[in-house]
């Protein structure tokens, strides 16, 4: 065999890996994506669960005669435009402002002694707490799931087919109001 057949058999082998090697790229970074599109989908059961209880909450604290502030029409307007939110930044967004006003909602109903000690309202403040946590390792989940994909696409040399392919970067579902980031102050 010539030296010139030897280099042309040689630069078709490394072609050939070269087509494998991305093909099994590009199959990872969809496996990859599909699980990002497996824990979104976990957030939207999770918020979907979450906007059903807040008409039933917005009820019980209504028969009451509650209607300090317009908070129960934040609420009801926050809980419209968190369901209507397109993508992951918009509805982090949104999520945000629909966790303060449960909060100021909550924080009103501690000053209505016969609200607090109702049974239906002790049983959705319940519910709505193990959906908080639901949603917080829905989150946890996608987060992770971002990161994994984001590095994957990012990382040199996967990156030229991340990018020849079009995936691109997903964003983190995170918190972003500044005082959910803070550690709770506890006061005895």
């Amino acid at each position: 065999m010539s030296t010139g057949m030897m280099v042309f058999l040689g630069i078709g082998i490394l072609l050939v890996l070269f087509v494998f090697w991305s093909i099994a790229q590009y199959n990872s970074f969809v496996r990859l994506k599909a699980l990002l599109n497996e824990a979104w989908s976990g957030i939207d059961v999770q918020l979907k669960r979450r906007y059903d209880l807040i008409p039933n909450l917005v009820a019980v604290v209504k028969g009451y005669g509650i209607h300090e502030k317009g908070v129960l029409e934040d609420v009801t307007r926050l809980r419209a435009a968190s369901m209507n939110a397109t993508g992951i930044q918009e509805k982090a967004a949104a999520e945000a402002g629909l966790t303060q006003t449960l909060k100021t909602l909550f924080a009103i109903a501690e000053q209505y002694p016969t609200l607090k000690a109702n049974e239906n309202f002790l049983e959705l403040q319940k519910e709505l707490s193990v959906l908080e946590q639901e949603v917080q390792l829905a989150r946890r989940y996608f987060n992770g799931t971002a990161r994994n994909y984001n590095s994957s696409i990012l990382q040199f040399p996967a990156s030229i087919i991340a990018g020849f392919f079009g995936f691109a970067q997903s964003p983190y579902f995170e918190l972003t109001a500044a005082d959910e980031r803070d550690v709770p102050k506890v006061q005895f």
